[in-house]
C-alpha cells in the first residue's frame, strides 16, 4: 500500500494563475498543487525558450578546438559511448557530425558484459586499431586508470559526461561535464546526449540551430529515457527535438515508429519512454548495443525496417524473459513468505539475465513497495542491481556493504554491484542490519495526487490543454487525480489478457477506464462496488476519434485509513521479523476468539484480500494488524489458502474440528501479552 500525499491547491492562487497567462484552469490547477504561487515561478521552471551558451560549459571550447584540429590533421578519431539508450543516442549524434565534417573516424560501444565505460582491454584494441584520439560521450568522469593507460600509450582522450566527478578527475587533454565544481552554465542537469549536442553546436561556432536541426530529435529522445529533470533548458530540448521528430527523415526512426505502431499518432513523452527508449535499450540488455547504432545511423529505408523489427523482437524477448523472472519471485515468496516482511527486499536467482534485472527490480519495488536489491548469478558470480525512493540511499547502503562487494555504484536511488555467489548470504544480512540501524521505521511509498477528479474536468478540451505542460517526466510529472466513490459498473479482461478495461461512474457519470499491467482477478475490483481510484487523463485515438480515457494507477476500498493502515503495516512487519515491541502492542494486535470468528465469517464470502476486507468488519476493537495476524493464524491452521504474493485469502474446506487454541501464533502473542 502506498501514501497518496493529496497536494493543496488554492482557489486564489489558480486565478491569479489563469489571470497572468493562456494556460486552461485545469493547468492552473495542477500549478497550484505542485506548490507554485505565481506564474513567474511556474515560467522560471517550465518556460524556457532556448539552449545556453554552449561555450559557458567548463572545457567546451577546448573539446571544440581540439577535436577540429585532429579532424585537419587526419587523426584516427574513436567516439566511445555506453550500450544504453542515452549512450547510443550520443554515439551517433558526435559521430554523424565528425563524418559529415569529413573526420577520420569510427565509434565503439561496449557490450553489457564489459561493464560501464571504459575498460583496459578497449584502449589497447582502440590502440592497436590506429586511433589517435578517443571522444568519450556518457562516460569517461570516472576513467581515472584508463586514462593514464591512454596517456601511457600515446593517445589522447576528450572526456564528454553527465555524471557526477568523484574528487579526482582523469588526465585529458579537455573534460566536458557541467557537473564539475568549477563549471559556471547556468544549466547543469543535461544527459549525455545532450553534452553530445551542445559539443556540435561549440564545433561549429557555437550554431544551436544547426545542431538542433540535425540532431534535436535524437537528444529530445535520449532526455527523456534517461530520466533527467524536464525542467528548463531539458524541456526546451525535448518540445523542440519532438518537433524534430515528428517530420525526422532519419530512416531508423521511421522504421523504429512504425514496428513500435506509433506512426499516424501524436508523439509525446509518454509515448517515447514507454515505445522508443524500450527498443533501444533492450538491444544493450539482450543482444548488442551496436543494433541500435546501427539503426540509426543506416540510410536504406529497407534495411532500416528490418533492424527495427529485429529490435522489436529483442524487446518481446525482453518482456518474456522479465515475466519469467517476475515468476521465479513469486515461487521464492510462496516457498519463502518471510522475505517480503524485510526492510529490504533481496531477489538472486541463477542465469538471471543481468541486463534486464534492473527492470525488473523497478518492477517489484512498485508491487510490494519497498526498495529492491535484484542479484543475477552466474558462475559463481553476482551481478545486481538495485532500486529504492524516499530517504532509503541505494549508494549508502551498498557502501555499507563494500567488504562484500567485488565492485559497486549508484546514486540515491539506484545502483550497481558484483559480488561474489558465496557472499550473498552475508550481504543480505548486512544490508539487512544497514537498514535497522538507519532506518529502524522504511520509508512509505508516496504518489503526489493533484487534487480531486471533478466530471468538469474529464472533457476533451480539458484533457487536451494539459498539452500546455508537456512534456511530463522527472522534475514534471504527469498529473494524477483521485476520483472518490468511483462505483464499478463493468469490469472485463482485454484481448491479451494482460489489462483490465472497466466501465465507471463517478457522480453519475459514466467512462471508459483502463488499469494496464493486471487481469481482473489481480485486481480484486468487484463489480457493483464503490472505491477510492488515482488516475490520470488520457486521450484515447481510435479510427480517426478521439475520447478521454481514465488510465488508473491505484485502486483502494472505500473506507480505509491509510496512516492507520500504514503504520499498522510497519508494526506487523517488526512482529514478523521478532523484532520487540511494547507490550501495548502485543494486546492491541492479539485477536481474541469472537474477534477470530468475525473475521473468519467475512472471508467466508468470498476470496478477498486484507486491504479489501478490512473496511467490510464493523468491529472497531479489530485494527489493522490484528487482521493481519487472524489471517496468519487461520493459514496455520489449515482454514484458508494465503497466498503471500496476491495477499488473497480463500476459504478451505474443513476436514475436521479445529480448535483455535491449536495455533502456535495465538500461543505465543498471549505469552507476551502475560510477559
Amino acid at each position: 500500500m502506498k501514501k497518496w500525499n493529496i497536494c493543496k491547491t488554492d482557489a486564489e492562487n489558480i486565478a491569479d494563475l489563469k489571470a497572468k497567462s493562456d494556460l486552461s484552469e485545469l493547468c492552473c490547477k495542477v500549478l497550484s498543487a505542485q506548490g507554485y504561487k505565481n506564474i513567474e515561478q511556474a515560467a522560471s521552471v517550465l518556460n524556457c525558450h532556448e539552449l545556453s551558451d554552449p561555450f559557458l560549459i567548463c572545457d567546451m571550447r577546448k573539446a571544440a578546438d581540439f577535436i577540429n584540429q585532429a579532424i585537419e590533421e587526419n587523426k584516427k578519431i574513436c567516439v566511445y559511448g555506453d550500450y544504453d539508450c542515452d549512450g547510443v543516442m550520443s554515439t551517433v549524434i558526435l559521430y554523424s557530425f565528425l563524418s559529415e565534417m569529413g573526420a577520420n573516424v569510427v565509434w565503439r560501444i561496449p557490450e553489457r558484459s564489459e561493464g560501464y565505460g571504459l575498460n583496459k582491454n578497449a584502449v589497447h584494441e582502440m590502440y592497436a586499431d590506429g586511433v589517435e584520439l578517443i571522444v568519450t560521450v556518457d562516460n569517461g568522469i570516472s576513467a581515472i586508470q584508463e586514462a593514464r593507460l591512454i596517456q601511457e600509450l600515446g593517445m589522447e582522450l576528450i572526456i564528454t559526461d553527465h555524471h557526477q566527478p568523484g574528487e579526482e578527475l582523469p588526465e585529458a587533454l579537455a573534460i566536458v561535464d557541467a557537473h564539475r565544481m568549477d563549471n559556471v552554465s547556468p544549466f547543469r542537469l543535461y544527459c549525455g546526449a545532450g553534452i553530445a549536442l551542445l559539443l556540435v553546436a561549440a564545433m561549429n561556432d557555437g550554431d544551436l540551430q544547426m545542431a538542433m536541426e540535425q540532431f534535436g530529435d535524437l537528444a529530445a529522445i535520449a532526455t527523456i529515457g534517461d530520466i533527467v529533470p524536464l525542467t528548463s533548458e531539458n524541456r526546451f530540448l525535448v518540445q523542440r527535438g519532438m518537433e524534430y521528430l515528428e517530420n525526422t527523415e532519419r530512416v531508423g526512426l521511421i522504421a523504429l515508429r512504425e514496428v513500435s505502431g506509433l506512426t499516424n499518432k501524436p508523439l509525446n513523452s509518454s509515448s517515447i519512454a514507454f515505445t522508443i527508449t524500450p527498443r533501444i535499450n533492450a538491444a544493450g540488455r539482450l543482444a548488442s548495443p551496436k543494433l541500435a547504432v546501427e539503426l540509426l545511423l543506416e540510410e536504406n529505408p529497407e534495411k532500416a525496417k528490418l533492424i527495427a523489427q529485429e529490435l522489436q523482437q529483442i524487446n518481446s524477448n525482453r518482456q518474456e524473459c522479465g515475466a519469467e523472472i517476475v515468476k521465479e519471485i513469486e515461487q521464492q515468496i510462496l516457498e519463502q513468505p518471510m522475505l517480503l516482511h524485510e526492510r529490504v527486499l533481496v531477489f538472486a536467482g541463477k542465469d538471471w539475465n543481468a541486463g534486464i534485472i534492473g527492470i525488473v527490480a523497478s518492477k517489484m519495488q512498485e508491487r510490494f513497495g519497498k526498495p529492491c536489491f535484484m542479484i543475477a548469478i552466474q558462475d559463481g558470480y553476482g551481478r545486481g542491481s538495485a532500486r529504492s525512493f524516499g530517504s532509503f540511499h541505494v549508494f549508502k547502503a551498498l557502501t555499507a556493504c563494500a567488504e562484500l562487494l567485488e565492485k559497486f555504484g549508484g546514486h540515491p536511488s539506484a545502483g550497481g554491484f558484483s559480488l561474489k555467489e558465496e557472499n550473498i548470504p552475508a550481504f543480505k544480512k548486512a544490508l539487512a542490519e544497514y537498514s535497522k540501524i538507519h532506518h529502524p521505521d522504511m520509508p512509505f511509498m508516496e504518489i503526489q495526487v493533484a487534487g480531486l477528479l471533478q466530471p468538469d474536468m474529464i472533457t476533451l478540451q480539458a484533457v487536451e490543454s494539459l498539452n500546455q505542460l508537456e512534456p511530463f517526466g522527472e522534475g514534471n510529472p504527469e498529473p494524477i487525480f483521485l476520483a472518490e466513490h468511483v462505483r464499478v459498473q463493468e469490469i472485463q479482461q482485454t484481448m491479451k489478457g494482460l489489462h483490465t478495461k472497466m466501465k465507471i461512474q463517478l457522480q453519475g457519470k459514466s467512462y471508459s477506464a483502463m488499469l494496464f499491467g493486471k487481469t481482473p482477478e489481480q485486481t480484486g475490483i468487484i463489480a457493483g462496488n464503490n472505491y477510492h481510484m488515482l488516475t490520470s487523463l488520457n486521450l484515447n485515438h481510435y479510427n480517426g476519434r478521439t475520447s478521454v480515457t481514465l488510465n488508473i494507477h491505484e485502486v483502494r476500498p472505500v473506507g480505509l485509513q491509510q496512516m492507520k493502515i500504514l503504520n499498522a503495516m510497519q508494526v506487523y512487519d517488526k512482529y514478523c521479523r521478532e523484532e520487540e515491541l511494547p507490550k501495548e502492542y502485543y494486546q492491541a494486535m492479539c485477536p481474541t476468539r469472537q474477534e477470530l470468528i468475525i473475521i473468519y465469517q467475512e472471508i467466508a464470502k468470498k476470496p478477498i484480500t486484507a486491504e479489501a476486507l478490512f473496511p467490510a468488519i464493523t468491529d472497531k476493537n479489530i485494527n489493522y494488524c490484528k487482521l493481519l495476524i487472524a489471517l496468519d493464524i487461520f493459514a496455520e491452521l489449515k482454514l484458508i489458502a494465503l497466498n503471500p504474493v496476491t495477499n488473497l485469502a480463500a476459504l478451505l474446506p474443513v476436514q475436521k474440528k479445529v480448535n483455535l487454541d491449536d495455533s502456535q501464533i495465538l500461543s505465543n502473542l498471549k505469552k507476551y501479552c502475560e510477559n
